[in-house]
């Protein structure tokens, strides 16, 4: 038995009111298309998922394109029908199709492995996934011929139904598995009968059905995760859902989230156990933390590695960077990308780093900018020092060894090399390499002038 899936990913989504198009609007840090091809990929290869695009289709694929799954080009976007119609010749040689809705990213796994095995069991030529909302005000319902049985007998429009069709529970979800022989046999039958001059696939149902073919219906356990998002309020409902959801997972795991309704947590993100996360912190992209770490409140990680007790104080940006076992960020430290930072390293308030390595137990505690730089372990790099790497067109890059102390409003100009054990002096602006065990003092010499404010200071001068 050969199974595809085709996910629907060519509409405007012009209730939106947004250029971009519906399926590429994020939730949970991923677009709205990316969740389902995650949850389909755990159901078939890459390879058997079709994306259906239209509107926008280059950028759709482009956001897409590094998952594997391929594509179907709907350059006039027709209905739902029309766009299976023009899938047909990539899906025909499957015996099972299942469709899927782009802009509906809860769907789970296990929701599509079940309509799956239904249907097979069922020996269905099409099979519904409905649900039950509390309000099924506006959706299509699934009418069953009897009261209990799998046996549909139509899919009713909202402005279609009859009064005593409007009491029933079940909607539509747009979620579909198909015979493909049934489908195909019956696909150009499909007539444009409705306002928008659109082919719905939803008339597929009563097309099987007057042809005595078995349509059937499965209930999802949960309405939430078949419904989609027609606003950027809803989509943001659906956003608080799954960022609830990750973080009652980590909790589970042993996390502790204060006011888990502040923080933001992105689907893709790893924590480890004993590791407690403060109101208002945002965990992002692929963040990975490990166990008995500290993230302080105000602090953004995006894309970053954190080895095991980890303290993040208040306030820090941390992005596309590895911070190894017990070091200490902030607060108000900003940690850019390229940045590795090795155990016990101290990177205080008001640093920032670049593209720096900082060897195990280096420090740099107060106001300091230290970009494309190497540093050794045990080196103390005073406040206010910065690395000066950019000439205005090239980077350079600043090495600095094993057990060094660099003063207080230090200056280093790279491309430079400083080495072991060397002492730079407060207020110095370094130009040349610095030999190991060496002092460097780059300053000019100070110059008194006693009694100078009396006769010259700009006091004596306003007196005149």
């Amino acid at each position: 038995m050969r199974l595809a899936i085709a996910i629907m990913a060519a509409g405007k989504g012009t209730r939106l009111k947004s250029k971009r198009p519906k399926v590429l609007h994020e939730i949970g840090g991923r677009p709205l298309l990316a969740h389902v091809i995650r949850a389909a990929a755990q159901i078939v290869s890459p390879e058997d998922i079709f994306v259906i695009v239209g509107h926008e289709a280059e950028r759709v694929k482009a956001a897409v394109a590094a998952t594997g799954v391929k594509f179907v080009l709907q350059a006039e976007q027709r209905g739902t029908g029309h766009a299976i119609q023009c899938a047909q010749d990539s899906v025909a040689g499957y015996d099972t199709l299942l469709v899927l809705s782009g802009d509906v990213p809860l769907i789970r796994p296990e929701t599509i492995a079940r309509m799956r095995d239904f249907h097979l069991q069922q020996d269905a030529a099409m099979t519904i996934l409905t649900a039950v909302p509390e309000n099924p005000f506006g959706y299509g319902r699934v009418i069953r011929l009897t009261a209990g049985s799998p046996e549909v007998a139509a899919i009713v429009e909202q402005k279609a139904l009859t009064p005593e069709q409007e009491k029933a529970p079940e909607i539509n979800s747009g979620i579909y598995a198909f015979a493909t022989n049934s489908l195909f046999s019956h696909i150009n039958q499909l007539q444009v009968n409705n306002a928008h001059g659109e082919l719905y696939l939803t008339d597929m149902a009563s097309l099987l059905v007057q042809d005595k073919l078995r349509v059937v219906a499965t209930k999802s356990e949960s309405a939430t995760e078949v419904l989609g998002a027609n606003t950027i309020a809803e989509m943001m409902e659906l956003d608080a859902a799954m960022r609830i959801t990750s973080a009652n997972k980590l909790m589970a795991a042993g996390v502790t989230i204060f006011r888990p309704e502040t923080v933001t947590i992105d689907s893709d993100v790893i924590v480890g156990a004993d590791t407690v996360i403060e109101p208002f912190v945002q965990l992002l992209g692929q963040t990975k933390i490990g166990e008995d770490c500290r993230i302080r409140s105000y602090s953004v990680l995006e894309n970053a590695t954190l080895a095991n007790g980890v303290l993040v104080r208040q306030g820090c940006v941390i992005a596309d960077s590895t911070i190894d076992d017990d070091a200490m960020i902030g607060p108000y430290a900003h940690v850019r990308p390229g940045s590795e930072l090795g155990v016990g390293v101290h990177v205080g308030n008001f640093v920032e780093t670049k593209k720096v390595k900082m060897g195990p137990g280096s420090k740099a505690n107060h106001l300091t900018y230290l970009g494309d730089a190497e540093i050794g372990s045990g080196t103390n790099i005073g406040a206010g020092t910065i690395t000066c790497n950019y000439d205005g067109v090239d980077k350079f890059q600043t090495l600095i060894g094993n057990e060094v102390f660099v003063g207080s409003d230090s200056t280093l100009v790279a491309p430079i090399r400083i080495g072991d054990r060397a002492f730079v002096g407060a207020g110095s602006c370094i130009t040349e390499d610095v030999p190991e065990d060496a002092l460097a003092i780059g300053r000019g010499r100070q110059v008194t002038k006693p009694e100078w404010a009396k006769t010259k200071g700009p006091l004596c001068r306003k007196k005149q």
